[in-house]
């Protein structure tokens, strides 16, 4: 099996949606006041600095609750099973299984966040004479996103996208009024 269709596996979907939502909606929440400033533009050293940011706190985020997850179906096992000691079973190899997993959809999450906070921020680096193609680059890929996933999932891909795209602009918006990382 090659990478690229193990990463499209389903049991990985909410890895990577969540990833490169996160991404993406952190980069516009960190840097649309500097996309959007009439100051110096953004650089790729900014564009790598917002991109771990995400990717690491993306990360990390997943790992908490990926793992808080699996765990609780160990929990929810022990109960009907009986058993009289609580944990037992998360120092079996399902416990590994579970720790494995949880690390494993964690660096997914991670590299997509990354990707997806990079992608826009590196077109912004590279046409610095149009900074807020990064902010269209970024809903775009929020649009494309939300219309594969409601392929996807039997729903609305136009519904999809445009839910993203919203979530997008208030994220733009909510970073212009912040300032974070402007001039």
């Amino acid at each position: 099996m090659n990478p690229l269709s193990w990463l499209l596996r389903p049991q990985h979907r909410l890895d990577l949606v969540a990833g490169l939502c996160d991404g993406i909606l952190t980069a516009l929440t960190l840097a649309a006041g500097k996309l959007l400033s009439a100051g110096d533009p953004i650089t790729v050293g900014l564009a790598m600095r917002v991109a771990t940011a995400a990717g690491v706190s993306g990360g990390f985020i997943l790992f908490v609750a990926h793992y808080a997850e699996l765990r609780s179906e160990l929990v929810r096992a022990e109960r009907q099973l009986n058993l009289l000691s609580h944990g037992q079973l998360a120092t079996t190899r399902l416990g590994r299984a579970v720790l494995h997993e949880a690390i494993s959809g964690a660096l997914i999450a991670s590299g997509c966040s990354f990707c997806g906070a990079l992608w826009p921020l590196l077109v912004g680096a590279f046409l610095p004479a149009i900074p807020w193609c990064a902010i269209i680059v970024a809903l775009g890929t929020l649009a494309i996103l939300g219309g594969a996933l409601g392929k996807v999932v039997y729903g609305s891909p136009l519904g999809w996208s445009t839910a993203l795209v919203l979530g997008g602009v208030v994220l733009t918006y909510v970073g212009m009024q912040l300032d974070l990382v402007g001039s």
